[in-house]
């Protein structure tokens, strides 16, 4: 079963949460995943500068040692975390076009 890692998308139109899952490929992208991840807030609250993200780092970690491949969006995010170094082989650059 091939696994990968990606973003769910939830919350009312124009104020939408992202969830970081692990998921089967195969399924659709609201499904129920097989681990929560991470969250992922795009919208700027009232005071904030930046935007907010939380997640387990230990988990997405252990989850691409299993051989689960990251999506586009979620390599630019855990780049920008710091979780992954920008020359990461899940980098779109190395895996091709």
């Amino acid at each position: 079963m091939p696994v990968r890692l990606r973003m769910a998308m939830h919350g009312q139109r124009h104020n939408r949460i992202f969830h970081l899952v692990a998921i089967n490929q195969r399924t659709r992208r609201d499904a129920k995943p097989m681990e929560l991840l991470g969250i992922y807030d795009p919208a700027l609250k009232l005071g904030d500068t930046h935007k907010t993200v939380k997640w387990s780092v230990d988990r997405i970690k252990y989850w691409l040692g299993v051989g689960a491949l990251p999506s586009k969006s979620v390599v630019k995010l855990l780049e920008r975390g710091g979780v992954l170094p920008p020359d990461s082989k899940y980098h779109p650059k190395v895996l091709g076009p």
